[in-house]
């Protein structure tokens, strides 16, 4: 029996992942986890086998807890559930540690077949994905600018193209002003562009923000 902790803040999504796999027979949800604080509470309190994970959460983003959960527990599969398409988040979190990524508009087969893969100690590695991994590692390809910003980065430049604030994009991030205002002026540096009004349009003509989505995503 593979043992699961989902994190995910959403109560509905977790219900179902419930669900989805109680008919398996041979995987058991053992924990579920809102956040990140509590997910590596409950890492520590049940032996799993597997834990499936989030992006977008009220506390920490899914790629920092995934940090932190290869810093404790070595090579604990962790296969990314997400919104955010493979283009967004697929190889960032892949490099972070993750053992596989899938949106949560895959088929529930999928989502089974690659728990059961990652379990086994291999990459799940959806076709999108691994053609977005195949363009990128090609020698006539260039890498996107954004690609070479840190996380945190990263994250503050998708809250800025949101339209937050300073202040919003600090209390998102758990960071001081000043600190986001050192991220902001790096990333402008990185990617050559002199306003947060030409970021904006950076990360539209990269598809790097949800617009679709209400909550704006940290990451």
């Amino acid at each position: 029996m593979l043992r699961l902790l989902i994190i995910d803040d959403h109560p509905l999504i977790r219900h179902g992942l419930r669900q989805i796999l109680a008919n398996t027979g041979d995987i058991e949800v053992v924990a579920e986890a809102a956040n990140g604080a509590e997910a590596m509470r409950l890492l520590r309190a049940h032996a799993v086998d597997v834990v499936l994970l989030d992006i977008t959460m009220p506390d920490r983003n899914g790629i920092d807890v995934l940090k932190q959960i290869r810093r404790e527990y070595g090579k604990l599969p962790v296969l990314m559930l997400t919104m955010h398409a493979e283009d967004e988040f697929g190889v960032r979190a892949l490099k972070a540690g993750a053992s596989g990524y899938l949106t949560k508009d895959s088929a529930h087969g999928q989502l089974v077949k690659a728990i059961r893969q990652v379990a086994g100690g291999r990459k799940y590695l959806t076709a999108t994905l691994a053609e977005e991994i195949a363009q990128r590692i090609g020698d006539d390809v260039e890498t996107p600018p954004h690609e070479t910003l840190s996380d945190r980065e990263f994250q503050t430049l998708r809250l800025i193209a949101a339209g937050k604030s300073l202040t919003e994009i600090a209390a998102a991030l758990s960071l001081s002003p000043k600190t986001v205002s050192v991220y902001r002026a790096r990333l402008l540096e990185k990617l050559k562009l002199r306003n947060n009004a030409e970021l904006m349009r950076y990360a539209m003509q990269n598809r790097l923000v949800g617009w679709h989505n209400d909550r704006v995503p940290t990451s």
